[in-house]
């Protein structure tokens, strides 16, 4: 569910996990996912079905978003209002949107056309890809490209690659992308999310494989 603390903004529990009060409620668990999925919808691939338009830089006003989702989902139009959506954004934790003033946009995951302008300083000496086992010989032969998406995404860690991975495959293998060294040859990495990092390819003399961790012996007998 999501509320709002009065001192401390919009959570995502039972009370806040700050100063542990119960907030205001605002959304329920089924309005939560069904207009975080909606939100992202709009923002990184079809705002055209709302009759929407995203600027270049991927923003769209929030009263608009709002009356469109009123238009198409008869049961939000009554309540609905810019709060909601407000709250959603700024309690999501992978950090997928950014409010501004009176506009939110989506930070990654696009495969619309924007032009993103993302922070590129305090930027990882390392970042990490999940592939799988069949693409890794390939991808380590030419480097990274988009595939489904307008841009690649790396992680902060091992293991955020890994978690992504596992959504394609049960043991992704991890590659490590020499960030530092890909800058300096004119890489443009940007910061999209808490730990996700945006980049148009990474050449793949920047790239090498994660050893993997050595499993553990069986138990003794």
């Amino acid at each position: 569910m999501l509320k709002e603390c009065a001192q401390h903004g919009y959570f995502r529990a039972e009370n806040c996990p700050v100063c542990g009060q119960s907030g205001r409620f605002l959304l329920n668990d089924r309005e939560l996912d069904h207009l975080g999925r909606v939100m992202t919808g709009i923002l990184r691939h079809f705002p055209e079905k709302y009759g929407l338009t995203v600027d270049p830089q991927g923003w769209i006003r929030l009263g608009q978003i709002v009356e469109a989702i009123g238009r198409q989902h008869r049961g939000y139009g009554h309540w609905l209002r810019i709060h909601h959506l407000v709250g959603i954004a700024e309690s999501d934790p992978k950090g997928r949107y950014e409010v501004k003033d009176d506009r939110i946009r989506a930070t990654y995951g696009h495969t619309i056309e924007v032009a993103l302008d993302l922070p590129t300083d305090n930027i990882p000496a390392e970042l990490f890809f999940p592939v799988t086992p069949e693409e890794s010989t390939i991808v380590l032969e030419v480097g990274l490209k988009p595939t489904d998406r307008r841009m690649v995404h790396l992680s902060r860690t091992a293991d955020d690659a890994r978690a992504a991975g596992q959504v394609r495959t049960p043991k992704p293998v991890i590659l490590v992308i020499d960030a530092e060294a890909a800058r300096s040859a004119g890489a443009r990495i940007m910061q999209a999310g808490r730990t996700v990092f945006l980049v148009e390819q990474v050449s793949p003399e920047h790239l090498k494989r994660l050893p993997e961790p050595p499993e553990a012996d069986p138990p003794a007998p």
